[in-house]
């Protein structure tokens, strides 16, 4: 578990300790704390991090673990809901975005789901099996998703999910079309998959492999 505010990170502590089927074994005020204490800790299934941190952040401590440790399954957790911190955050690798201000039930919840599953995607998106758990289920779903999706609706959400961040009419540019059928590609993706956001889409299209978390 890492976080900055001592009383905060001792409080979820308590809490996670509580929950009944984890325990805490590693505690860090900080993303480089964090790796220097990695080093000699016993086995870590779950690493809980803030994103706001001095010295290094949860954005660049959730990146390094996905890129060096990727059977470590990372929970950005933050007082900041906005959409920018929740695509930033699964960007860089995080298999769930959790409030500090959720409830206990709710915490239990993504945790196991995590554990379980892979991904907590809250109401952005239902679970899917990870990949590591049941490698061949995931990659006849993943098939399945590819197979519904056209050349131009994949085309479409590679684009809307780029770091570059473009406006519909600069993906429509892009395309080579215009931004009333780009309108179209999204209404139809995100009826097509249950998908409510730019934030459900972007879980979508990095938990399926449409896109990749970019290494560096």
């Amino acid at each position: 578990l890492v976080d900055d505010h001592t009383l905060v990170r001792s409080g979820l502590v308590g809490l996670v300790n509580r929950l009944g089927g984890y325990n805490v074994v590693l505690e860090a005020e900080d993303g480089k704390e964090f790796i220097q204490a990695l080093a000699t800790a016993p086995s870590i299934e779950i690493a809980i991090i803030d994103l706001n941190m001095p010295v290094m952040d949860g954005f660049a401590t959730i990146q390094w673990l996905h890129r060096t440790h990727p059977s470590i399954k990372s929970i950005a957790l933050t007082f900041d809901g906005s959409e920018e911190a929740v695509i930033r955050a699964i960007r860089n690798g995080a298999r769930s975005f959790l409030l500090k201000n959720m409830k206990p039930e709710r915490f239990k919840m993504a945790l196991d789901a995590v554990r379980d599953n892979g991904y907590f995607a809250n109401d952005l998106l239902n679970n899917h099996p990870d990949p590591a758990h049941n490698r061949s289920a995931y990659e006849r779903e993943q098939s399945r998703i590819l197979k519904e999706l056209t050349p131009k609706e994949l085309a479409f959400i590679k684009l809307a999910c780029s770091p570059a961040e473009y406006t519909y009419e600069e993906i429509a540019a892009l395309m080579e079309t215009k931004p009333t059928t780009v309108e179209t590609h999204r209404r139809h993706v995100f009826e097509q998959f249950n998908i409510k956001s730019k934030s459900g889409l972007v879980i979508f299209a990095y938990r399926w492999g449409i896109v990749k978390v970019e290494a560096e």
